[in-house]
């Protein structure tokens, strides 16, 4: 790209960096018509029209945005994220598995499947992403929340204790969290 495309995304970053993101989006606009297929442009106006809940406009942007990175996992990962924000689930699911399939190792895109398939109440499904995701990122609490929270909704008491007694390990707050929402009590971590 030329100069006056590295001036202008110089320009939109120190304008997003003073929280200045009306004059950020002007700027992203203005690149847009110059270089209509920028990925860069497209992803961070997108970013910034779901900020201000433009869900539509934000959404015609990712769209662009995965067709012209059609093999990029972190991309279809920040579709779905969209999608699922925008309430549109089945597509969502979709995005999300894109994304785990172009980069296994993605595990934000598992997390993200698997609160796709919970909202689609699809709880077996969800077991297998959340699973996948714990195991990628096993220090994060997330996803081993909601996969005792799945537990849960499937009547799999004993499961979910396992899982808040393992969190009692390392994040004591989430486990009490849990406790309290589904009444299961773990007792104390094993030493």
């Amino acid at each position: 790209m030329d100069l006056s495309y590295q001036f202008d995304k110089w320009r939109a970053i120190g304008l997003l960096v003073l929280g200045r993101k009306v004059a950020a989006r002007a700027v992203f606009d203005a690149m847009l018509q110059r270089w209509p297929d920028d990925a860069y442009a497209l992803a961070s106006r997108a970013h910034l029209l779901t900020e201000v809940g433009q869900m539509q406009a934000a959404l015609a942007d990712s769209r662009r945005l995965v067709v012209l990175r059609a093999g990029h996992g972190g991309t279809w990962f920040n579709h779905g994220f969209m999608l699922e924000a925008a309430g549109e689930f089945a597509e969502a699911e979709t995005a999300f598995r894109q994304a785990t399939e172009l980069s296994p190792e993605l595990d934000r895109a598992w997390y993200g499947l698997g609160l796709v398939l919970i909202r689609l109440q699809r709880y077996d499904e969800a077991m297998v992403a959340l699973k996948k995701n714990t195991e990628l990122q096993p220090m994060s609490p997330y996803g081993w929340y909601q996969l005792a929270r799945v537990h849960v909704d499937r009547h799999e008491p004993d499961e979910a204790v396992k899982i808040i007694r393992h969190l009692k390990g390392f994040e004591p707050k989430v486990a009490a969290q849990l406790e309290r929402e589904t009444g299961l009590m773990a007792g104390k971590a094993a030493a």
